[in-house]
């Protein structure tokens, strides 16, 4: 989930003008709308709404390829099993195995729920660097402590990366090569149980820093937050588009 706030994403775009508030808790919203969602008709509203996001966001194509591509992974994995488990009207069947209808509606709904979900976040949130986000998210009134998290997180979540990759190397350097046996499995172990010492030891450090610093549980930005009109207005906007989604929700779409 961090690495949706990657640099390559914060550039300039219109949706850059608009308040981080404002652009998390309408990521927020909107998520859980479309989330709630069970005809494919208001699912492709959500969809659509998604992708005019992104385009507004004007995000990088490759880095945008490669999240897009990993989310539908996943939802390749779901069209593999879904069809084949789900208890239905067979759409094809050989043998014991069958496709069902209501396997294939199953799979396409979470197939367009989870690109609109993703696209969605990808234009309003992607589009802030972790430091932004989380004081936004302290903005809005989210536990602090869940927000001291996210940011620990997002800040050190690379360092302890390279950590790892270092006692991979040092290991190889002794003569290490990871094998199906006891010795790698006990030399995985014990190089795990090393990264969590010195991440342990990191975050003393980096605690006793902090509180040298004059920390006192509170972080500090120095962004300041100002709502425009624009602000109100696109959030304005959403809503309308969200309560659109919803009517055709209700309206029944189209049950397939």
């Amino acid at each position: 989930m961090l690495g949706v706030f990657d640099q390559p994403f914060v550039r300039p775009s219109l949706i850059q003008r608009i308040d981080p508030r404002v652009r998390m808790a309408c990521a927020g919203g909107l998520a859980l709308c479309i989330s709630l969602l069970h005809t494919i008709a208001a699912c492709c509203f959500g969809l659509a709404l998604g992708l005019t996001l992104l385009a507004a966001a004007n995000p990088p194509l490759r880095p945008l390829l490669q999240r897009l591509g990993a989310i539908n992974v996943f939802v390749l994995f779901l069209w593999c099993v879904t069809p084949l488990t789900t208890p239905g009207t067979p759409l094809a069947q050989w043998g014991f195995v069958a496709v069902s209808a209501e396997g294939v509606r199953l799979a396409l709904l979470v197939s367009i729920k989870s690109n609109a979900i993703a696209c969605a976040f990808l234009a309003l949130v992607a589009t802030m660097n972790a430091p932004t986000a989380g004081h936004a998210l302290e903005r809005l009134h989210c536990p602090p402590k869940l927000v001291f998290l996210f940011l620990f997180t997002a800040r050190y979540v690379h360092v302890i990366a390279q950590e790892w990759r270092t006692l991979l190397v040092a290991a190889r350097l002794r003569g290490f090569r990871s094998r199906t046996n006891m010795h790698t499995y006990r030399t995985l172990a014990s190089l795990l149980g090393l990264l969590l010492v010195r991440s342990y030891e990191r975050s003393l450090r980096v605690r006793e820093a902090m509180v040298l610093r004059g920390f006192s549980g509170h972080f500090r930005s120095v962004t300041t937050f100002r709502a425009q009109t624009g602000d109100g207005l696109f959030a304005l906007g959403l809503l309308v588009c969200m309560a659109g989604i919803i009517a055709v929700e209700c309206l029944g779409g189209l049950n397939v």
